[in-house]
């Protein structure tokens, strides 16, 4: 039975809560499979809005099974601060599922995170400060703290101590900061194991029975393709890999299993934080699609850069991934637009570059080359089929289409649970 995977096919923020949430009930389990707090699910049903960042957007669907996957990193007290509030609204997380070798985030590495970016400077990569980078660094390097550990007073003990004992030298000594007291941090995280004891276990086990039984396997990720750790836009990037791939190995299910990947696609481009960004708006129209679409961070609250649809990254996004159907979302935001613009290719020093340039410093020079489509001044937000669209804007979902080379299946015309138009079955 299927096993489909959700992915950004931009920098992230394209809507990935809404086509988790549209799936959720035709799916069993919904899995998280990589990323920490440091990015967000933005879900509205009704009148309620949900902002989720570490638990599964499936915790929304009263049946399905939400998995936090052995590739997250996680911060205890946020996670719990999430079902609490969750809780308090009268969702239940009984059927939350934790994986026994996902690994934590600890106090060090936020303590870290925020100073080491704060002497970076204009260096900085634009992290959110929450520890995601140093805690997957610790995971690589073989010194990380995992979920598993807080079943085991000793070894957590003994895990915190050595960890401290390098990290407050680097704390004090290099950065002239307070460092951790080990048995603070110990009683801290022994609180966290109480409360989380019951939700951890061998996902990918049960993951895998799930599969063998019929069941629907949905695979969401944080972020987006051009933050991935390898393919995307490097340095500026997330530490782990939001890309199909990481799908894999971040939920410990094999590539034969997988059936769909559905790329989530902007009708427009946005990112938070720093690095390039070829059809960046920093004028008023960027502002204007920055209001209209209310591009402020789920996690962070950041304001996001805007700018107009890149068909080259979209692309890029189809051949890293395999890509099988698009998610368009936003469509309803461009209404109102006499012409818009989309890039459909860059000029590198005088060079046109229809595919994604292989080094950084091409991608940094390089110019958008646009064509202008006509727009359209009708209120889309209440069409209930792709025929319910003004001509141009269907005229604009195929020109996507034909640029990226994969097919639109659905399209957002608004954030509500019920503002998607499917063309195409997405299971």
């Amino acid at each position: 039975m299927p096993a489909v995977v959700l992915v950004g096919a931009q920098w992230g923020d394209e809507g990935k809560g809404k086509a988790t949430d549209l799936l959720g009930a035709d799916v069993d389990y919904v899995v998280r499979y990589q990323g920490g707090n440091n990015a967000g699910h933005t879900v509205v049903i009704k009148d309620q809005k949900y902002a989720l960042h570490l638990l599964p957007t499936g915790v929304l669907s009263p049946h399905v099974v939400p998995v936090i996957g052995n590739g997250v990193v996680i911060d205890p007290g946020v996670l719990l601060s999430e079902i609490d509030a969750l809780t308090e609204r009268g969702i239940s997380c009984d059927r939350l599922l934790i994986s026994a070798n996902a690994h934590l985030i600890m106090p060090h590495h936020k303590a870290i995170d925020k100073v080491t970016e704060r002497y970076l400077g204009k260096a900085r990569i634009g992290t959110t400060g929450r520890g995601i980078g140093p805690a997957y660094s610790d995971k690589i390097a073989r010194v990380g703290i995992r979920v598993q550990d807080l079943l085991d007073p000793g070894i957590l003990r003994q895990k915190i101590e050595v960890a401290l004992n390098e990290k407050n030298q680097v704390l004090t000594k290099i950065y002239n900061r307070r460092g951790l007291e080990p048995a603070r941090v110990l009683e801290e995280y022994l609180g966290y194991a109480e409360r989380l004891r019951p939700y951890i276990t061998d996902t990918s086990l049960v993951l895998s029975k799930a599969l063998d039984e019929g069941k629907v396997v949905l695979l969401e990720g944080g972020q987006g393709t051009l933050l991935d750790i390898d393919h995307g836009t490097y340095p500026f990037v997330t530490s782990s890999s939001p890309t199909a791939g990481g799908a894999c190995t971040g939920a410990g299910i094999p590539p034969n299993r997988l059936t769909k990947i559905i790329g989530i696609l902007k009708a427009y481009t946005t990112r938070v934080g720093s690095g390039p960004f070829p059809t960046e708006l920093l004028d008023e129209q960027g502002e204007w699609l920055r209001q209209t679409g209310g591009e402020y961070g789920t996690t962070t609250g950041r304001n996001r850069r805007c700018g107009w649809f890149d068909a080259v990254i979209a692309r890029y996004a189809v051949r890293i991934n395999g890509i099988t159907d698009f998610f368009l979302t936003k469509l309803d935001v461009l209404s109102g637009l006499e012409r818009i613009p989309v890039c459909v290719a860059y000029d590198i020093d005088g060079v046109r570059h229809d595919e994604f340039p292989m080094t950084q410093t091409e991608f940094h020079h390089a110019k958008p080359i646009y064509e202008e489509l006509p727009g359209w001044q009708e209120d889309i937000s209440d069409a209930k089929s792709f025929e319910d669209l003004p001509p141009n804007a269907q005229a604009y979902v195929r020109t996507l289409e034909e640029l990226t080379g994969a097919p639109i299946s659905a399209i957002g015309v608004g954030p509500g649970r019920d503002q998607t138009l499917v063309l195409r079955p997405l299971l």
